[in-house]
């Protein structure tokens, strides 16, 4: 980006004001350092197998804590959202990292029941992240209204790497002794809170927002952009559109959200002598997808509008389910599976927000994309949950190869259903120019 983005001009019209003398680059930095943090919440699975060698769960009890986590994110989501467009996105953070960092100790003392793990890591840990994750989205989205779909992309996309730094570092913690797995879960949580309450609450403390009225010198808002509607949540909930990109949100997220859910026990299962990667490697490579799909699909959609952009994000997720996953022969072809729908998903986290603002306006970006982030949470607990009790089924029926086709084939089902929704999907009169 050409130096003069950060200059401020001296003189300006009348609607903008004079902005902060250090460069709108250190908010998009900081949210980057937090969103890798908060990707934790993406390492799940890594927790799944030692679980179940200790405590002798089934798949559907140790995805349980992960299920609780999404929808408690999307729960702090909505409330962060509102809490921040009214106090700023310093003091929201902050308490994030604070309910993130305590529900690691919380799951340290009290993570040896599976009610005990979702009210720790599901519920504590899961509000925190919702409070930590709106706050660096809500701030880009102000401090770079030239490059929604782009700047949004990139503050994601750490969001999305976090389990290339969080896989390995898991597994290391935990260790591969099953005798010693009664100590090393527990002292993996408390080493995991000390990181929060430091580098989340830590990265909260530079995070502010634009002089109301600020633009980049240089950058005057497309035709339809200008008043395309400012709406408050109140509002917003009363348009058809809302209801068709929650949908789009919550069909476009189940392929992505229930291959991380499964991948590391699946990458266990087919792993062989032969495979280049343990299961937490992969899971990083996985996680790279995920992050560049978000930079990537948020830059797509700058150039070519959101809709394309979704459209390609769901013929990717069939082609992973379809062409890979549904009947995936080795680690390789599972590898590619799975870093195809990573891929994929990494892009609904970087357009729904611009979607939001595009239809709704930035002024109340936190609040609007809270309640629109409900689909992702709602997806979370019950789609990855669902398939879950497919695979144990499948499991006792000795038949695990037909229930993982029955999972891709009904994934892919959803996705071209979401398909369809984004043909559909109409932006309003004001916003058309912005959002088609």
């Amino acid at each position: 980006m050409a130096a003069a983005a950060f200059v401020y001009p001296m003189a300006m019209p009348p609607n903008q004001t004079l902005s902060p003398p250090l460069p709108r680059v250190r908010y998009a930095a900081a949210a980057i350092f937090m969103q890798v943090l908060l990707g934790v919440i993406y390492s799940w699975s890594i927790f799944r197998g030692p679980l179940a060698q200790l405590y002798g769960w089934s798949k559907a009890e140790t995805i349980a804590p992960y299920r609780y986590s999404m929808l408690a994110f999307a729960a702090g989501m909505i409330v962060a959202g509102f809490w921040q467009d009214r106090k700023g996105p310093r003091l929201v953070a902050s308490v994030g990292g604070f309910l993130l960092g305590t529900g690691c100790l919380l799951a340290a003392w009290i993570g040896d029941t599976v009610g005990g793990l979702v009210l720790a890591y599901g519920v504590f840990a899961g509000v925190g992240v919702g409070f930590a994750y709106v706050t660096p989205i809500a701030t880009c989205i102000k401090w770079f209204p030239d490059r929604r779909g782009m700047i949004v992309g990139l503050a994601v996309m750490g969001f999305g790497v976090g389990p290339l730094l969080f896989g390995p570092l898991l597994e290391y913690l935990i260790g591969k002794d099953p005798a010693q797995l009664g100590v090393t879960l527990p002292r993996t949580f408390l080493i995991l809170a000390g990181i929060f309450y430091v580098g989340v609450i830590g990265a909260a403390q530079f995070y502010k927002v634009p002089p109301p009225g600020w633009r980049p010198e240089g950058w005057t808002p497309p035709p339809g952009r200008v008043g395309a509607g400012e709406m408050t949540p109140m509002q917003m909930l009363g348009t058809s559109q809302f209801y068709a990109l929650w949908l789009v949100y919550f069909l476009g997220t189940s392929v992505g959200l229930t291959a991380i859910g499964e991948a590391t026990p699946l990458l266990k299962e087919m792993a062989s002598a032969s495979a280049l990667l343990s299961a937490g490697a992969a899971l990083g490579v996985m996680s790279i997808f995920n992050g560049v799909g978000r930079l990537a699909w948020g830059s797509v959609s700058d150039r070519f509008g959101r809709k394309a952009a979704a459209l390609a994000m769901c013929a990717t997720s069939i082609v992973a389910c379809l062409g890979f996953l549904r009947s995936a022969s080795g680690f390789g072809m599972l590898l590619a599976g799975l870093c195809l729908a990573a891929f994929a998903y990494g892009g609904y986290l970087a357009l729904m927000p611009s979607f939001t603002a595009d239809y709704y306006g930035p002024k109340h970006v936190g609040a609007n994309y809270g309640l629109m982030f409900s689909a992702w949470g709602l997806c979370g607990f019950l789609v990855p949950g669902y398939f879950a009790g497919i695979m144990d089924r499948a499991r006792l029926a000795g038949d695990l190869a037909g229930g993982y086709r029955e999972v891709y084939w009904k994934l892919a089902l959803l996705a071209a259903v979401g398909a369809v929704v984004t043909v559909l999907l109409r932006p309003r009169a004001d916003a058309a120019k912005t959002a088609s």
